[in-house]
């Protein structure tokens, strides 16, 4: 198994990507195939900047194994107050100035969904969320919940 751990810094535009281009690099030196390489990338980039963009720091664990990924990905910010509403497309909590930056349209959570094939979010007001996606590479069975 492979364990990765990353500290993303809030407000930090600037490094938004390197941890999601890290394990890229890392999926393709192990060979996993392009789609699940693909899925895995856009969730986590997802994830990535929702911590740049919300809160004020965080940190993503990634672990690879030889049948999937999994990334647990917790940050100490305002957290999500209604997770059934931010799983809305469009719905954003995103500042102007975030907005004016080209982020913060509302694609962030349904894109994380749409490109998993497990994904779990906890949330507390005022502390912080924690969400663990998970992707099974090709040619392996998707259990339905790991």
């Amino acid at each position: 198994m492979i364990t990765e751990t990353f500290h993303i810094a809030g407000g930090n535009f600037s490094n938004a990507g390197e941890a999601s281009s890290r394990v890229k690099k890392i999926l393709k030196q192990l060979g996993v195939d392009q789609c699940s390489i693909k899925r895995t990338v856009v969730a986590m980039y997802e994830a990535e900047v929702n911590i740049v963009a919300h809160a004020w720091e965080g940190n993503m664990k990634v672990e690879i194994d030889s049948e999937k990924i999994r990334i647990t990905g917790t940050d100490k910010g305002p957290g999500i107050a209604d997770i059934e509403k931010a799983m809305q497309a469009g719905f954003s909590t995103a500042s102007q100035q975030v907005r004016e930056m080209g982020f913060g349209a509302g694609m962030g959570l349904p894109n994380i969904k749409n490109n998993t094939d497990f994904l779990d979010i906890k949330s507390t007001p005022g502390i912080g969320t924690t969400l663990i996606m998970i992707n099974y590479f090709a040619g392996h069975d998707k259990p339905k919940h790991t």
